[in-house]
């Protein structure tokens, strides 16, 4: 059973295995061709594996640039990490957070099918993520295995339902349709976002971040790869400036000059973004076709819901301004942590990125270039303050110098751990009655209008221009 278990673990954990297994059920419910399904499947599978490597290229180009901003800046305290404090979460209850992960991915399916929040979330990595943060939360506090894999699960599958159905209204403004969501941890931060580009930005959207005027002496500036190249080449220069060239070279670039090491960082950022955005057009040629199939046969208008670069191509120098604005967002925010005398949360780099960059996508979509801005601004301030409410929940794993790092780890992991805290009772409740609010508020929901099932509003269709000329192929 164990056995069985791992593999099946180790098949879902695998995002690229889920969406060429998603490819491959759609195109056979379309019945399509030996020759078109194998293509599909694979391209799909391909595809998604040409998305994570960029990622991991972007990744591995943040990394030692957060380490030498740390230096460079003489800063201590708890850096936001998924992958290093799931390190530490999976080698204690890793059980438990396999069999949430697994149930919880059949409860968001059951919820999709029967009710209108029609989202099934593929972003199999960060949902691993948060079955292992629910898990050491319920197991710190006194649940037993059992019990942590019963309400878990059920948390687990409400979480991932109803991130996608929150952000669903900007996504739409910013693809012009309504054909695919976002699956990904940093969805209320994301969501907040573009609620603050709505409030706070241009309310004409009459200057987009992709409508910035050029001089023609700057024109190589146009292409969004050298704007990125370029713009991350002075930042890295200047920390590394800072940090100083003994630091550099004995402890990140293996004893290349730190100069040449700092270009060669920024280029790789350039390349990995790059690489995300290929990948992107790839999934998305064959995820949503094969994805018509599993709609009208198994979940009627379902939608897949995937990671944040889904949304980069729609605006890429809203990428890099929303991720820029979004870390201004989180050193001011350490800089309170420091007046207050609190835990010093340091700005997560990779988190910053992901989830800045599509903040400022959603916030020119909602309020053009100071949208953006702002809405990559609030972004960061949340990711910087949600942490903390975390940590006293995380048992001995709180004591790590990491935590988890994005908006809905925050949010969730601040309901759970609190109910938690009253004890088992407390979260059985809160479970209950949110799957109930849920079920009830969808039924509601379908007698008052026949609205899509993602609950679109007039307005936001109205508004739903400034990304119109955009196809999710784009």
């Amino acid at each position: 059973m164990n056995g069985f278990l791992k593999s099946l673990l180790d098949v879902f954990k695998e995002p690229s295995v889920v969406i060429g297994l998603i490819a491959l059920l759609g195109l056979l419910l379309q019945r399509k061709s030996l020759s078109d399904t194998v293509k599909g499947t694979v391209k799909a599978f391909v595809g998604f594996l040409v998305l994570a490597a960029g990622a991991a290229v972007v990744s591995g180009a943040l990394t030692p640039f957060g380490d030498m901003f740390q230096h460079a800046f003489g800063v201590q305290g708890v850096v936001p990490n998924n992958e290093a404090i799931v390190g530490e979460v999976l080698t204690e209850f890793g059980s438990q957070a396999a069999l949430i992960f697994f149930f919880g991915m059949v409860v968001n399916v059951l919820l999709a099918r029967f009710t209108r929040l029609k989202f099934i979330y593929l972003s199999g990595h960060v949902a691993l993520y948060l079955a292992a943060m629910i898990a050491v939360i319920l197991m710190a506090n006194g649940f037993a295995t059992w019990e942590a894999v019963l309400w878990g699960s059920l948390a687990q599958g409400l979480i991932t339902t109803l991130s996608p159905a929150l952000v669903q209204p900007w996504v739409r403004r910013v693809t012009g349709r309504d054909e695919v969501a976002l699956g990904h941890t940093g969805g209320v931060g994301i969501w907040f976002g573009g609620l603050v580009g709505k409030v706070l930005g241009d309310a004409r959207k009459s200057k987009s971040t992709e409508d910035l005027k050029i001089p023609q002496g700057l024109g190589f500036l146009r292409d969004t790869t050298v704007v990125i190249a370029t713009s991350m080449g002075v930042i890295y220069l200047l920390v590394t400036l800072i940090a100083g060239a003994g630091y550099v070279e004995s402890h990140l670039s293996g004893g290349q000059w730190y100069l040449i090491w700092a270009v060669m960082q920024a280029g790789k950022f350039a390349a990995g973004v790059f690489v995300i955005l290929a990948g992107v057009r790839a999934v998305l040629a064959e995820i949503l076709p094969a994805f018509k199939g599993i709609s009208e046969k198994l979940v009627p208008a379902a939608k897949p819901a995937l990671d944040v670069p889904i949304l980069f191509t729609f605006a890429p120098n809203a990428v890099l301004i929303g991720f820029l604005a979004s870390f201004v967002g989180g050193l001011l925010g350490m800089g309170l942590l420091v007046g207050l005398g609190t835990t010093i949360i340091i700005p997560g780099v990779v988190a910053h990125f992901m989830t800045g960059a599509a903040a400022g996508v959603l916030g020119n979509a909602t309020g053009g270039r100071r949208g953006a801005v702002l809405g990559a601004f609030a972004n960061g301030l949340l990711i910087t303050f949600l942490p903390l409410l975390v940590l006293p929940f995380l048992g001995n794993v709180g004591m790590k110098n990491s935590t988890f790092s994005d908006a809905d780890f925050g949010v969730a992991g601040f309901l759970v751990g609190g109910a938690a805290q009253w004890g088992k009772f407390a979260v059985i409740g809160l479970v209950l009655v949110s799957l109930a609010a849920v079920v009830a508020g969808s039924a509601l929901a379908g007698r008052r209008r026949p609205a899509t099932a993602s609950g679109t509003a007039d307005e936001d269709e109205a508004d739903a221009g400034h990304g119109r000329e955009n196809t999710l192929t784009k």
